[in-house]
């Protein structure tokens, strides 16, 4: 201890507050890289937050005591790694985040007392709004949304009412929404709203795309059919599609068949009516039949007396007598009558083209490659009858089924992207990135210690230190500083010719001698640099006599 404490004496003010600066920043530098590499990955607890989100949430975390890390612009938010789990749980439990819309809690915040009717009748309209854009956003592929409803209010003595509309704005996480799931935010929406009917309903995504008319009509503005036909038939080629895919796969193998379908389909709706006659199937329905009997007599000249029209009085005179029979009969026949009434609902099948993409076999060998086989003509003959059989195949409507065999992409590409991603020895990118952060501050801290901590600690601690070197004697001693010659106002010392370095002026104090004695038990010498040195002397003796002088010349 006393020839430390001699020796940092010996080094004087200005040496010492530059050794304590150095080691400053040396303690520095250790407890940022110590913080760094103890410091817990931050994962991503919530994005695309709403600002008002985003403070309940920080209050939330400030109250739990938990690190965080915000965005500049408030809208994501990071935690620790391991409680993410747990901290997206209790946000939940605290009904956060909201995603920006206001729920039936709107009416916990207000006075019941004061508040007129057209008050409650908005905040109803926001709460109803704020309900259905949740749910909304609960579908998947939806990162939020927002509900507009109109709900036209009834007027005083008004025969007629205007329907209720919605138009709704989703903003999704990626790629687009299937028309099912489009059908469904209409259903869920007309469902949740009394009066709304789904036609009446639009949807637009974030990106300006329209999704969902709400005109409330089957076409559009020029008379093409909606997206609900198009809809449907992608759906009935979806359908058989994967029933092919079933189907073949069964044989060939799930992974080596690919199916396309297209689809003509006729939705318009047709309804016929039959009315047939039979004339083989008569029935009687009734019969009419009439007996008309009369007798007339006719007498000859005979005078009209009183007597000849009393009762009983016989006519005495001869006359004609005349007696007609007349017998009718009608009969009515009614004949078997079919009156028949035909609708056709749309989305009949017009016309179905059908390709099957299938693969072939493979046969290893024995060093292990594998050799492409293809199928035989007749197993693709069969597949084909497969399918025609499955799909209802009529050549009068110009239906195509075409089944190729042709080699798949190699599958081993998948796997090793998937082994690429798991990452090399179970490490993720996470963790990768770990280690190569330690890795540059390990480098860091080696290049800090070896190229400015070292060489600055020995100008330190060697007394005398500083001096000017000789021409190429830091180059060719190999041991930085270890070849300078030290002596007072810069002067040096040659090696002699028993290896021991003399002085280049014999004639200087014994003191100069002492302080060459000392640097050269302190700072370590080695002979090898000395001998170094006194080679480049014998090689440039100009240069080293030119030197010699100019360190004479400036001790006198």
């Amino acid at each position: 201890m006393n020839e430390l404490l001699m020796r940092l004496r010996g080094l004087g003010l200005r040496r010492l507050l530059m050794l304590g600066g150095v080691t400053a920043v040396v303690a520095a530098f250790l407890i940022f890289a110590a913080n760094r590499m103890m410091a817990p990955s931050y994962a991503l607890l919530y994005s695309d937050l709403d600002l008002g989100d985003s403070s309940h949430i920080v209050a939330k975390l400030e109250e739990l005591k938990v690190p965080y890390q915000l965005s500049a612009d408030g809208t994501r938010i990071m935690v620790p790694e391991d409680q993410v789990p747990r901290l997206r749980m209790t946000m939940a439990e605290s009904g956060v985040p909201t995603g920006g819309s206001m729920g039936y809690e709107i009416f916990d915040r207000t006075e019941a007392i004061g508040t007129t009717s057209f008050v409650q009748n908005i905040n109803h309209l926001r709460a109803l709004e704020g309900e259905i854009a949740r749910s909304i956003s609960a579908i998947d592929r939806i990162s939020s949304a927002r509900v507009h409803l109109v709900l036209p209010q009834r007027q005083l003595f008004a025969r007629e009412t205007e329907a209720p509309s919605a138009s709704i704005v989703l903003k999704l996480k990626g790629g687009g929404l299937d028309p099912a799931q489009v059908r469904a935010i209409r259903q869920l929406t007309a469902a949740a709203v009394p009066g709304l009917k789904a036609d009446r309903i639009s949807i637009v995504d974030d990106r300006g795309n329209l999704l969902a008319s709400g005109d409330g009509g089957g076409t559009g503005a020029d008379g093409s059919p909606t997206e609900a036909v198009a809809s449907k038939t992608r759906e009935y080629e979806a359908g058989v599609r994967r029933a092919l895919e079933q189907l073949v796969g069964s044989s060939v193998g799930f992974d080596k068949v690919r199916a396309e379908v297209s689809a003509e389909l006729d939705f318009d709706r047709v309804t016929t009516q039959t009315q047939t006659f039979n004339p083989d199937g008569q029935v009687v329905r009734s019969t009419q039949t009439v007996n008309d009997r009369s007798r007339n007599q006719e007498s000859g000249s005979q005078a009209v007396t009183v007597q000849s029209n009393l009762p009983g009085n016989q006519n005495q005179g001869g006359g004609a007598q005349n007696t007609t029979d007349r017998s009718e009969e009608t009969v009515n026949y009614e004949i078997s009558r079919t009156d028949q009434t035909v609708v056709q609902e749309g989305g009949r099948v017009k016309r179905l083209s059908v390709a099957i993409l299938v693969d072939g076999t493979y046969q290893t060998a024995a060093d292990g490659t594998r050799s492409y086989q293809p199928r035989s003509q007749q197993d693709l003959d069969q597949l084909e009858t497969l399918v025609k059989s499955a799909i209802g195949f009529d050549p009068k409507r110009g239906d195509q089924v075409r089944v190729v065999n042709l080699p798949f992409a190699d599958q081993s590409l998948p796997e090793a992207g998937g082994a690429a991603d798991a990452g090399f020895l179970g490490l993720s990118k996470a963790d990768y990135f770990k280690i190569g952060e330690i890795g540059v501050l390990g480098l860091v801290a080696l290049l800090l210690t070896l190229f400015v901590i070292r060489p600055l600690v020995t100008r330190l601690l060697v007394p005398g230190g500083g001096g000017p070197a000789l021409a190429g004697a830091m180059a060719g001693g190999g041991g930085g500083g270890a070849a300078q010659l030290a002596g007072p106002g810069g002067s040096a010392a040659l090696p002699g010719p028993d290896g021991r370095p003399m002085l280049a002026n014999p004639d200087l104090p014994s003191e100069f001698e002492q302080m060459v004695d000392i640097a050269n038990i302190e700072g370590r010498v080695k002979a090898s640099s000395l001998k170094k040195v006194g080679e480049i002397v014998e090689r440039h003796p100009e240069e080293a006599l030119a030197i010699m002088r100019n360190w004479m010349y400036r001790e006198t």
